[in-house]
């Protein structure tokens, strides 16, 4: 028999025998809510667009003015003037305007025209001074809403840029960048119209081992915005020409671009099975697991965030990451002192819980199942719910033995407890679980029972069975009738009345609830 009909049985049988049918693809959660949120933590630490603020201690060259403009309109015309000095002097005061820590005028100097001036000095080879300021004006101007950043689009600077990620002076270049980067971080929209324009290569060239550190952020910053956005993500061909820059980079002792690269991997490995596998082709995650104990939390977080990823794919993807060691950090990460980092930590862990019998195993053997049974009674509501994840999807995938541990482990109280919580999701997904269990003990399922009544669990799902939500009903309704009813081959109320077939008596000795009978 070949391995595909294997596969097939596998399958069927375990349909067969779950209450649900569910396979690893539908247990796997890529789970949408916690990518938004990432990112949106994310653009705290590192903007996908970001407004060049000059500080005391910048190096860069700064042109001495030698007028004081009264107006915006005064700035216009002088940055028009043909005279170099007087062009220089007006672009500078623009730049400075923009460069302002509060509220710069972005929307006045777009009015005002200045755009296609400040384009125009790119071009003047001559003045690198006038490049690098006319570069850092737009820069700031498209640090702005999608509305300014396409101003600067559409005054045709993109074509610009690119050609000056080839100029000689080193801080036009990497103003250049800086500019690229925020407007690639407006969307996908102008992320691809960049990249058909050519960004990548040049930009990647631009990586040397003896380049600035202030360079190198702002490159590896780029690549980030590159790789961010998945509706549509970045074309394969794009992806596979990015991977040996990340795979180069991750090597960096620097945290900054530390923490940008492995985010860069974070997005890509977000995009579905397809990217994930063209993450693992590269190399990279050899490398990106031992990142889950770096000293900072902000590599820790974007290394657990990428790595989780990855196990969101099949079950051989997910391998790859345990054949790692990956699992010998979870014991740390599970005890953090961080509540986010325990949380992203036990959603990574539900996704393993949702493979293979031996990836079960792994989980167990690493001495997690108590961490994650601690996380359902102890912790945080969304901790909690990434934990009755992991237990359920256990009960799924488990064989019998690695159950019973799971219950040894004194799960069964934590599960009965989230009966009560309001969030429909979770209380269904801790049905299943029980119903996994008890199903799973057969014959024996009377202790289980025992101890689901002992610990207020049945007088939990009782109610459910009036819930608006059908999937719970049925399943309480089951749970019930299939392991907590008295007798379940003829109705105890109802009794035939002497040797009358079709005349019927009430049990004096049976209690009739109050709802009434439902049938």
């Amino acid at each position: 028999m070949d391995s595909t009909n294997n596969k097939q049985l596998s399958a069927t049988r375990q349909q067969n025998f779950k209450n649900k049918g569910k396979d690893a693809d539908e247990m796997r959660r890529r789970r949408n809510e916690m990518s938004i949120e990432l990112r949106k933590n994310k653009r705290d630490e590192t903007l996908q667009k970001r407004r060049n603020v000059p500080n005391v201690d910048d190096s860069l060259p700064e042109p001495e003015s030698t007028q004081d403009f009264t107006s915006l309109q005064a700035i216009v015309t002088s940055a028009a003037s043909d005279n170099i000095d007087e062009k220089l002097n007006a672009v500078k005061a623009a730049r400075k305007l923009l460069s302002s820590d509060k509220n710069p005028p972005i929307d006045e100097l777009i009015r005002s025209g200045i755009l296609p001036i400040l384009v125009d000095c790119l071009k003047q080879q001559t003045s690198p001074a006038l490049q690098f300021e006319a570069a850092w004006a737009l820069t700031n101007i498209a640090s702005g809403t999608a509305q300014q950043t396409r101003a600067v689009v559409e005054a045709n600077a993109v074509p610009i840029f690119l050609e000056l990620l080839h100029s000689p002076n080193e801080n036009v270049c990497e103003q250049a960048v800086w500019a690229l980067g925020n407007i690639i971080g407006d969307g996908p929209q102008l992320r691809d119209y960049v990249i058909k324009l050519g960004v990548v290569d040049p930009l990647l060239e631009l990586i040397k081992p003896d380049m600035s550190l202030s360079f190198l952020r702002n490159v590896t910053w780029v690549i980030v915005n590159l790789c961010r956005n998945k509706d549509p993500p970045p074309t394969v061909d794009t992806i596979q020409r990015l991977l040996p820059a990340l795979a180069y980079l991750i090597n960096h002792t620097d945290v900054a671009i530390l923490v940008d690269t492995v985010w860069a991997v974070s997005y890509l490995t977000d995009g579905g099975n397809d990217q994930i596998q063209l993450v693992i082709d590269s190399g990279i995650v050899a490398n990106l697991v031992p990142l889950l104990n770096h000293r900072e939390v902000k590599v820790q977080t974007a290394a657990l965030r990428a790595v989780g990823n990855i196990v969101t794919g099949t079950d051989e993807q997910t391998q790859m990451v345990l054949n790692c060691n990956a699992l010998s950090y979870f014991h740390n990460l599970l005890t953090h002192q961080k509540e986010k980092i325990n949380k992203e930590a036990v959603w990574f862990l539900s996704n393993i819980t949702a493979g293979n019998q031996q990836q079960v195993q792994a989980v167990i053997d690493a001495g997690l199942i108590p961490l994650i049974v601690h996380h359902l009674a102890k912790s945080e509501f969304l901790t909690q719910r990434e934990a009755a994840w992991a237990v359920s999807n256990l009960t799924i995938s488990g064989s019998k033995a690695q159950i019973s541990y799971l219950v040894d482990q004194g799960v069964i109280e934590p599960l009965c407890v989230l009966l009560t919580v309001k969030d429909a999701q979770v209380v269904q997904v801790v049905l299943d679980a029980l119903m996994n269990v008890l199903k799973m003990a057969g014959t024996q399922y009377a202790s289980i029972a025992t101890e689901i009544e002992k610990c207020g669990g049945l007088d939990r799902i009782e109610p459910l069975q009036n819930h608006e939500n059908e999937d719970i009903y049925k399943l309480a309704y089951e749970i019930i009738d299939q392991f907590f009813s008295d007798d379940n081959e003829e109705d105890p109320i109802v009794l035939p009345k002497g040797n009358n077939e079709n005349t019927f008596e009430f049990d004096p000795n049976s209690q009739i609830p109050e709802s009434g009978f439902r049938f």
